[in-house]
């Protein structure tokens, strides 16, 4: 469980960066075109990859804390038993299609080891490698979701998360 923990701590610290650069490569886009009249060549790209591997790897943090969508209210109508059963068996698709996404992220960097992006010329496995590591931390973080709704015998009251 410690390393659970140290692996969510590591990824929350990540996607906080991420979303850092997010920010400051389209601002540094405008400040060089703008005061500077010198475009930076392949910020779009990046903006683009910092994007993309922002969403894929905060996924499993968003889903550890209880935020994605659960349609708790329609849940609510259902009998507790039911409930628990419904619970169990969304958690085990989640954990079949993100085991999926990650699997194919993962061949599709094996088939594609020589490629790379057009423009800043990213090696393709460092560009899909977010795909195939947040499938993965989805997957792990599902199983755990699902382990803790199977021992408490019970469904998961409402709780809707905003952030």
């Amino acid at each position: 469980m410690r390393l659970l923990s140290g692996l969510r701590a590591a990824v929350r610290w990540i996607s906080l960066a991420l979303l850092a650069l997010l920010i400051a490569t389209p601002l540094a886009q405008i400040v060089m075109r703008g005061i500077f009249n010198v475009p930076m060549a392949g910020a779009e790209e990046l903006a683009r990859y910092f994007l993309i591997t922002l969403t894929f790897l905060s996924a499993s943090y968003v889903t550890q804390q209880g935020g994605q969508i659960r349609m708790e209210e329609f849940q609510g109508l259902i009998a507790p038993r039911p409930r628990w059963w419904l619970q169990l068996g969304i958690d085990l698709a989640g954990i079949a299609m993100f085991g999926v996404l990650c699997v194919a992220g993962v061949i599709t960097i094996l088939k594609n080891l020589d490629n790379q992006t057009a423009t800043l010329e990213m090696p393709f496995w460092l560009f899909m490698g977010p795909l195939a590591l947040g499938g993965a931390l989805l997957v792990v973080e599902t199983i755990a979701a699902m382990l803790h709704t199977w021992r408490r015998k019970r469904p998961e009251e409402k709780h809707t998360v905003l952030s």
